[in-house]
């Protein structure tokens, strides 16, 4: 849908309405399950370079990590602990991705505020979002907050005329696709730990 003029915000509004009739509120999302098969994705990294997960997990597997844009402190903090221990979880063999709904531009302010060297993607149209059952659609409360507070601009840092946010959550993939480890919980403040990555990585 493309707007200009004076109808652009009434066009986002309305794009944003009828994607949300088809998208889960953060509580009715629940996140693929353990022994699930994942649907192989791929996508653009910081690097406009096509990250393959059939690729990656022909080397290892790998550690999923979803998280809202590079305007969240929580998201942030959560990234900056991975890269401390980026060494420790790729000498188990694994690679890490970390995937938001946030074009490349933002990916880079992720870059300079966590110091990541591992692969950052761009969920383009929140396919993979879906696929994991993380997407869900914030209240218009906590998208101004954001926007206000946090300088968060995402109808700009997003794919399309719609704002949805992925549940923060971290899922292991093994080598033949099959989720064997999850952290998922509806509230953005909980989060993996380095030290329960790691575990499952020696399982």
């Amino acid at each position: 849908m493309k707007c200009k003029g004076l109808l652009f915000l009434g066009c986002m509004l309305t794009a944003f309405v009828g994607f949300a009739q088809k998208t889960k509120s953060v509580k009715k999302t629940h996140g693929i399950d353990v022994g699930e098969i994942v649907t192989p994705f791929s996508a653009q990294d910081q690097h406009d370079s096509t990250f393959v997960l059939v690729d990656a997990l022909a080397k290892g597997p790998v550690v999923v990590v979803f998280y809202r844009g590079q305007w969240c402190p929580y998201c942030n903090r959560h990234l900056s602990e991975l890269q401390d221990n980026l060494n420790q979880i790729e000498e188990k063999g694994a690679t890490i991705v970390a995937i938001s709904p946030e074009n490349q531009e933002a990916l880079g302010k992720t870059v300079e505020k966590t110091g990541a060297q591992f692969t950052l993607l761009f969920d383009e149209n929140y396919e993979i979002c879906k696929d994991f059952d993380v997407l869900f659609v914030p209240t218009n409360a906590q998208i101004a907050k954001y926007d206000s507070f946090l300088n968060a601009d995402l109808w700009n840092a997003h794919s399309n005329e719609t704002v949805l946010l992925p549940v923060p959550a971290t899922f292991i993939i093994d080598q033949t696709g099959v989720i064997i480890w999850r952290q998922f919980d509806q509230n953005y403040k909980e989060r993996s730990t380095i030290e329960e990555i790691l575990k499952q990585l020696e399982l």
